[in-house]
């Protein structure tokens, strides 16, 4: 999970963006894959994910980030697959039937997820918290302690993960293995390492808190920041255009 949200460098359209258009216009193609129930759409989604990867040269980040929603939304589909019996019987249950409604909402969970958790991703891997924070409080005039708040939260998913895998990798070395035995086994092996990743987490936070404090996070205020967030064209185009796929959602 090494590199999970953190900002990777780049010059492409996406990493010049303004943060708060980039949030705006992830939220709205979210907004989108939601409300529509059109495999045409959501393909269409995808496939403005794949571009939008490769533009910004982030596609390994991209397929992996995939992956992993996918997985996630496979469990989801099989609950959707067995406990909603929809359409015309395929397979008879005890408690019901599987239907080839439950078959296609069971694909339309998969793929609805796929396709939007990739954009609202990629705002975090081509935008700095710092400017993605005071861009909330100088554009949308969020009061400085919860931009901050949401910026902390993000930048310690990251800190944590990287936490986590230094110490499988330090019980590895001593002979645990992670990779044996079923889920039982693995839940079991990873209990103990809650304790020292919780003690971490303490001691990550209570020096940030320690250290935003020395640097007057109290007297943060909307004009503290020196930097301005201009939306230029660009910005509001693509504000548009993803504002127009919400509304061909929510007609189809």
């Amino acid at each position: 999970m090494k590199g999970f949200l953190e900002f990777v460098p780049g010059d492409s359209f996406l990493h010049r963006m303004n943060p708060i258009a980039k949030l705006a216009s992830a939220f709205l193609i979210v907004a989108g894959c939601f409300v529509t129930d059109s495999f045409v759409l959501l393909a269409c989604v995808l496939v403005l994910d794949v571009v939008l990867s490769a533009r910004c040269k982030m596609t390994r980040q991209t397929l992996g980030l995939a992956k992993a929603v996918a997985a996630f939304s496979l469990l989801l589909a099989l609950i959707a697959l067995l406990f909603s019996p929809l359409g015309d019987v395929l397979v008879a249950l005890p408690w019901g039937y599987i239907g080839t409604g439950s078959v296609v909402s069971a694909l339309l969970i998969v793929v609805r997820l796929v396709a939007c958790a990739v954009p609202l991703f990629l705002v975090f891997y081509v935008t700095k918290l710092t400017d993605m924070a005071n861009a909330l409080v100088k554009v949308c005039h969020v009061p400085y302690r919860y931009a901050f708040v949401f910026a902390s939260t993000v930048h310690f998913i990251p800190v944590f993960l990287n936490d986590m895998q230094g110490v499988m990798e330090a019980q590895t070395a001593r002979g645990v293995e992670f990779d044996q035995g079923g889920i039982v086994n693995k839940a079991r092996l990873m209990i103990p390492l809650c304790v020292p990743l919780l003690v971490s987490a303490v001691r990550k936070t209570d020096s940030a808190a320690i250290a935003a404090e020395v640097r007057g996070f109290n007297l943060r205020t909307r004009e503290s920041g020196f930097k301005e967030y201009p939306f230029s064209a660009g910005d509001i185009a693509a504000m548009l255009i993803t504002a127009a796929l919400l509304a061909i959602a929510v007609v189809i």
